[in-house]
């Protein structure tokens, strides 16, 4: 028997297996329970997501709560670096001069003379600095919507322990891990520059600079810490809209253009100033330094965190143009000279149509067609049409890991880039969910709908540790070293869907990423070389209201 009749053999015997899981009533897992009974019920005295507790889904947005911070490789070292250098005594919200030069203005009740917090924008100066110290692997991790709340909920189910109060937590890789010693904990403000800023996509500019509110963070009214309420339950999520509160909550895109850019933008910027003027990222001066730089995701690679690495646009919604700059192709942003392109690309954005009511977010070079990624782009990229990357892409009957595992090869031995693009197309197309228990079967959310992954769905895709482990492999083929970005996305998307079951299984499947890792620094590097951040962008409004409901039964195994 050749090897292509043995793959596609093997391939139709594991779509059979998972068909006749799939086909089986979902497991009524501890976590499943609880969510399906709140949504039922619209309430439940395990938790809610906003103010009011009699609502199970009264908010299903971001808010502006403190963002815990991670980092590894930092302790003890050089000021900039260490993270001590943006808390306590030295964190920017103690003085007005400092705050001023983060927002360009002095925003309203910010100062806090007590203030242990440091800013968003001070994660880009670690990075930065690690740059300049000559660090040799610099990675950002990121929980896209992933607050300390969240990540109690999920560490009480897989713990079955209710084993902290506050402060850095214990339970996941992420938590636990030492790095050598040189691991740090802290929480910073997410606060955007401002929100309600209108774009013109196709002359790329800002009709409105400034907005209609303005970010910044009180304390008093937000809470001291994560895990601390502040005074007014409605001022973090605060919006010109709801007239809650007096600071704009934070998007994906502004926040990790403060994280990879280093500056306070408009709600939906990407890598643009608040007049939409484009600035330049840690990637890109990482790769002026002959650094490999590249990005990861369970979502579509266009979506705002992994776009932000690298992309310019007024607009976070312009994903054919933020995938053209990503690859290195001429976009609306860059029409004659396009930017370099990351070496690694590996995501979502597979199949996923557009709809012609859409078309007109991504401006008039819009392709029709793929949403996030149009086919054209893909098909230019690809080293057997002349371009630069070897490409994986979702197909049939081809198990997503082995696909991926063959495209990695190929671009490690051919010495090209890496292109990788999956997803479920008819779900806006990121990674199947893993859900609490671990089988893919998504219990209901806020529009009392869950989604249903086919056995093709689960077998065809890689997960975010798998794409992870690629990425590592392709870009420390450079000497000089790399820059990378992955993002954990699909937290975002079950906490906007009020959905427990989704928001759990996603931290445990981010920390599965992350300990690949840091397996990969204790094999081929070290914590003297190599600087880790992990955070969140922003937190979204979850209560616990009776924490050790979530743990399950003894008898139950996750």
């Amino acid at each position: 028997m050749n090897c292509a009749v043995s793959s596609s053999l093997l391939a139709l015997i594991i779509l059979a297996s998972l068909a006749s899981a799939s086909a089986e009533k979902p497991s009524q897992d501890h976590i499943r329970k609880i969510q399906t009974a709140a949504i039922q019920n619209k309430k439940s005295p395990v938790a809610h997501w906003g103010f009011d507790p009699e609502n199970y889904t009264q908010w299903s947005n971001h808010s502006l709560r403190l963002i815990p911070v991670y980092t590894f490789g930092t302790k003890g070292k050089p000021n900039g670096i260490d993270l001590n250098s943006y808390t306590g005594k030295n964190s920017p919200y103690r003085s007005a001069k400092a705050l001023e030069t983060i927002y360009g203005f002095l925003p309203e009740n910010s100062v806090n003379p007590k203030a242990d917090y440091l800013d968003q924008t001070n994660l880009y100066e670690i990075q930065q600095a690690a740059l300049k110290a000559g660090k040799k692997n610099i990675i950002l991790f990121v929980f896209d919507g992933m607050d300390w709340q969240t990540t109690k909920a999920a560490a009480l189910y897989y713990t079955g322990k209710d084993n902290y109060q506050g402060g850095r937590g214990t339970g996941f890789h992420f938590q636990d891990y030492p790095a050598a010693g040189t691991t740090q904990f802290g929480f910073m403000v997410t606060a955007p520059h401002n929100a309600g800023s209108n774009v013109d996509v196709n002359q790329q500019s800002v009709t409105n600079p400034g907005g209609k509110i303005r970010g910044g963070y009180n304390a008093q009214k937000g809470g001291p810490n994560p895990w601390t309420p502040g005074n007014d339950k409605k001022y973090l999520i605060g919006s010109a809209s709801n007239n809650y509160g007096e600071h704009a909550y934070p998007d994906s895109a502004n926040t990790a253009t403060s994280m990879t850019a280093g500056i306070k933008s408009y709600n939906n910027a990407i890598n643009v100033d608040p007049t939409g003027a484009p600035v330049t990222t840690i990637a890109h001066q990482a790769q002026q330094k002959g650094y490999s730089v590249g990005v990861v995701t369970s979502v579509p690679i266009t979506h705002a965190t992994p776009a932000a690495a690298y992309a310019h646009n007024v607009s976070r919604n312009d994903y054919q143009d933020l995938a053209r700059d990503l690859v290195g192709q001429t976009s609306i942003s860059h029409p004659e000279d396009p930017l370099p392109g990351l070496d690694v690309v590996l995501g979502g954005g597979f199949g996923t149509i557009e709809k012609p009511s859409g078309a007109k977010s991504h401006g008039e070079n819009f392709v029709p067609g793929w949403k996030y990624i149009s086919e054209e782009t893909m098909k230019k990229a690809d080293v057997k049409n002349g371009g630069k990357y070897s490409v994986a892409v979702r197909t049939p009957k081809v198990k997503g890991s082995e696909g991926l595992k063959q495209a990695t090869e190929n671009a490690v031995k051919n010495h090209t880039r890496l292109l990788g693009v999956y997803g479920v197309e008819k779900y806006a197309a990121h990674l199947p969910f893993q859900t609490a228990n671990g089988d893919y079967q998504p219990a209901v959310g806020l529009k009392n709908s869950a989604e249903v992954y086919s056995a093709a769905d689960r077998l065809e895709n890689p997960t975010l540790a798998d794409m992870t482990d690629s990425a590592l492999q392709v870009l420390s083929q450079n000497k000089q070293g790399f820059w990378l970005l992955v993002e954990a996305g699909d937290v975002d998307w079950a906490n906007h869907d009020n959905n427990l079951d989704n928001s759990i299984g996603a931290v445990k499947s981010g920390d599965a990423a992350f300990k690949v890792i840091t397996d990969w620094v204790e094999k081929n590097s070290n914590w003297d070389e190599t600087v880790v951040i992990l955070t969140a962008d922003h937190g979204h409004y979850l209560h616990l209201d009776q924490p050790q409901a979530l743990i399950p039964p003894k008898q139950e195994k996750q």
